[in-house]
């Protein structure tokens, strides 16, 4: 069963910067294309970032210029580096495989990102 550990989440002021990680534990790692999404109260979950098994990269377009996806195959780790942090970006943000996800189970804790002055 896959396990996705999501951290470095925490309280920044606007134009700020943070950078999230996800351990991804229990699948081969570097075939899988990932992606990091998050979801602030009342509202739906969305897709932030993606990333193919080959470091092709997608982003929503609020997050683009400003968040770059990335990964370490030898680390099974996905990262976010999030810049320019807008009160808009307060969220949970999770991890996950794209375009399906490894179900409901799946889901990690997520990490709290909350961008207030």
């Amino acid at each position: 069963q896959v396990r996705l550990v999501e951290s470095g989440g925490g309280l920044v002021q606007p134009g700020g910067s943070l950078k999230l990680s996800c351990a991804v534990f229990g699948t081969r790692f570097s075939i899988q294309n990932m992606a990091w999404y998050r979801q602030a109260p009342g509202k739906q979950r969305e897709l932030v970032a993606r990333i193919s098994m080959v470091e092709d990269t997608n982003y929503a377009e609020s997050v683009k210029g400003r968040f770059t996806i990335s990964r370490d195959n030898a680390k099974n780790t996905v990262y976010l580096q999030m810049n320019t942090l807008k009160p808009e970006d307060t969220a949970v943000y999770y991890c996950n495989r794209w375009p399906t996800d490894w179900g409901s189970d799946s889901w990690g804790q997520g990490t709290q990102v909350t961008v207030s002055s």
